[in-house]
């Protein structure tokens, strides 16, 4: 049987899976994708939203527009039920979007397949053994052959097994079923907390009821069924309202674990492979779409030999903190959806806090994604921070920053003295844009920063150098 051979396999063709693909193309590596799932049109959707920072590096590719026509711009964040406004944040994004996650991952799809790339459908990686040069990969039919695989195949992630990475953290102590289903009695719809958890029932736009309720107990291993259903809702609200015709029902828990490493020499893992958790707050989707940016272009330079390997370990260094505190934040949030006295004297603290302007800033920069600080040495506050998306004015007329990575390749700005930078060495690999730009520069819960005048921003939309000290070594390290 003939070997299917390729630079980079993509295990899961979720909305991590199908991020990352596009951008290894965009990085020019040939990459194929293997997903068990027939069609991407699956009922259902777990997740239910998009934070700032996401629709921002779908933005820096050019189809934030695709998502925002789907969907509808609102103040989506909360913290233990307290809503996160984020409107008076400097960004152009300064909401969240309500947008299902099948219609999120049909859009993504459809950006991939512009893109060419392929996804073999109704495959699983069932195994693999790695070398010095690359992955022999086993599939439920056949095998394949790559130079790097990343599994990004969910919280059960055979790649994450199979490569023998370590899945440390907490067991569930609550158990939810997550359903679509027909009601013949009118329902109490709107959202409650009791003992367990959250409760919520709300309508669909076709009519059908989406249900969210808590179980009594957790670590069931069974796909759930309408039994189950029925039984959760009786329990809560004393009737089933005759739930009926089920098109989708699932279960999750708040296990929360996150990957001991995001690497195991040519095996990475990006998603829910990487890091499980309760989805309150509307993390998971997120942060696993924003490592998928993290990591193509890294992956994407090691791959064509301009970067050495090392560079992929950069990819657990600046994700995995990132992870641990998404983890930190639901754990907390969880025990606070709970409707114990104490609890919600807490609760009733917390909503004091965050009324005021600067906790609201700091939690709702970390769960928009906005404040996200990578560790890259001391220096100018926009040292590892996502680079603001200005308005300069070039020669040819004023570009937006996000424009300029469109094509996810590195960007040095030079806004001060024309000709002032030198990117020789890397005048192949990073675009040089001569520029101005006369306004604030301002950034999410930092607030207003010194104005630079050469700026070297990653295909990732991070800044890694400020000024000229120090350029020509970033320049090294990350092009």
């Amino acid at each position: 049987m003939a070997v299917t051979t390729r630079e980079v396999v993509i295990a899961g063709a979720g909305p991590t899976g199908l991020m990352l693909a596009g951008e290894l193309t965009l990085a020019g590596i040939d990459v194929a994708v293997v997903e068990r799932r027939p069609t991407q049109d699956q009922p259902g959707s777990r997740a239910r939203g998009l934070h700032a920072r996401t629709i921002e590096v779908l933005d820096q590719r050019g189809i934030a527009d695709r998502f925002l026509s789907a969907g509808q711009a609102l103040q989506v964040g909360s913290f233990a039920g307290v809503p996160m406004d984020i409107s008076d944040f400097p960004t152009r994004h300064n909401y969240g979007l309500a947008l299902m996650q099948n219609r999120f991952e049909q859009i993504l799809a459809g950006w991939v397949a512009e893109l060419d790339v392929p996804i073999a459908r109704q495959l699983e990686v069932t195994g693999f053994a790695q070398d010095e040069t690359g992955v022999d990969i086993q599939l439920s039919d056949g095998r394949m052959r790559a130079e790097y695989l990343v599994g990004c195949d969910g919280g059960r992630s055979v790649v994450r097994k199979a490569a023998g990475i370590a899945f440390p953290g907490w067991d569930p102590s609550v158990s939810s079923l997550i359903a679509e289903v027909e009601m013949s009695e009118e329902p109490e719809l709107g959202i409650r907390h009791d003992e367990n958890g959250t409760q919520a029932m709300g309508r669909l736009d076709d009519g059908r009821i989406g249900v969210v309720t808590t179980e009594r107990y957790a670590g069931q291993t069974e796909d759930p069924t309408l039994a189950d259903l029925r039984d959760a809702l009786v329990a809560v609200w004393g009737t089933d309202f005759g739930a009926h015709d089920p098109t989708w029902i699932s279960r999750f828990t708040d296990m929360t674990r996150q990957a001991a490493s995001y690497r195991a020499g040519r095996v990475l893992l990006a998603g829910d492979a990487a890091h499980v958790h309760y989805p309150v707050g509307g993390q998971g989707l997120n942060i696993g779409v924003q490592d998928a940016v993290n990591l193509g272009w890294k992956l994407g330079q090691v791959v064509r030999g301009i970067s050495p390997e090392s560079l992929l370990d950069t990819y657990h260094a600046e994700r995995h903190p990132v992870g641990a505190r998404v983890l930190q934040t639901t754990m907390a949030q969880t025990a606070l959806t709970r409707a114990d006295a104490r609890i919600a004297a807490l609760r009733d603290l917390l909503g004091g806090l965050l009324g005021q302007d600067e906790p609201r800033k700091q939690v709702a920069g970390m769960l928009s994604g906005l404040d996200v600080h990578y560790e890259l040495g001391e220096g100018h506050p926009l040292l590892g921070r996502r680079m603001p998306d200005l308005d300069l004015v070039t020669a040819g007329g004023t570009v937006r920053v996000f424009t300029l990575l469109h094509a996810a390749r590195p960007v040095l700005l030079n806004l001060g003295e024309p000709g002032g930078a030198d990117i020789a060495p890397r005048a192949d690999r990073v675009r040089l844009v001569e520029a101005t730009y006369d306004g604030p520069w301002e950034l999410p819960v930092v607030g207003e920063v010194p104005a630079p005048d050469v700026v070297l921003i990653r295909p990732d939309g991070h800044v890694a150098s400020v000024g000229q000290a120090g350029l020509r070594e970033a320049l090294s390290t990350w092009s």
